[in-house]
């Protein structure tokens, strides 16, 4: 929902450190993986209960996936890039709920619902990308994307907001995982109905 608005600024904060980066021969592809690896790593440490160490990992995985793409536009963007950014990120959403369920088992129930629901989410944002992009449909809100990028009511920005409330109160994980799978149907259901209008 505020991931347009958001963008720029990280643009802008990012942008120092990328062209540092991009000047030691650090690849955007390099940073994708890497920055999947230190989120992958939020899932065993989630399960052993080391909520705050997940926390510090889910941060960098996202410091990573806002300067893959802020070093790809200085060095050029690649298909390849895009597919990696978008493919490791839905992997990564899926392994939070994932981990905290192998936290505690009273968490596994809530943990599959916002499971359904990210497959909800991922699969039309994704379903939407891939006409529009056969079509020729560009997303003017999110310029420079490798991707049409279809916003809705939970996007990045939010997702990672609840995801560090459950690591700061994991004795409210059901609770908010919950919450977040009803706005996620609504993202769902909103995206649904514009590509039912958009490719009509």
């Amino acid at each position: 929902m505020i991931d347009a608005t958001l963008l720029p600024l990280q643009r802008r904060a990012l942008a120092p450190l990328a062209r540092a980066i991009a000047a030691r021969g650090i690849s955007a592809d390099q940073i994708t993986l890497a920055g999947f690896v230190l989120g992958a790593l939020a899932l065993p440490a989630l399960a052993f209960g080391q909520f705050g160490l997940a926390l510090g990992l889910i941060a960098l995985n996202r410091l990573a996936d806002g300067l893959d793409g802020a070093v790809a536009r200085l060095t050029g963007p690649t298909d390849r890039g895009a597919f990696l950014d978008i493919a490791l990120d839905f992997l990564f959403y899926a392994l939070v709920p994932l981990g905290f369920a192998l936290a505690d088992p009273a968490y596994a129930l809530p943990a599959a619902v916002l499971l359904v629901a990210f497959v909800g989410t991922g699969s039309s944002f994704l379903a939407f990308a891939s006409i529009a992009a056969k079509r020729g449909i560009g997303a003017d809100v999110y310029p420079g994307k490798g991707l049409y990028y279809l916003g809705g009511l939970t996007e990045g920005a939010e997702t990672i907001a609840v995801f560090a409330a459950m690591c700061l109160w994991p004795a409210a994980f059901p609770a908010l995982a919950y919450v977040f799978a009803v706005a996620c149907a609504v993202t769902t259901l909103t995206r649904w109905r514009q590509g039912w209008l958009a490719f009509n």
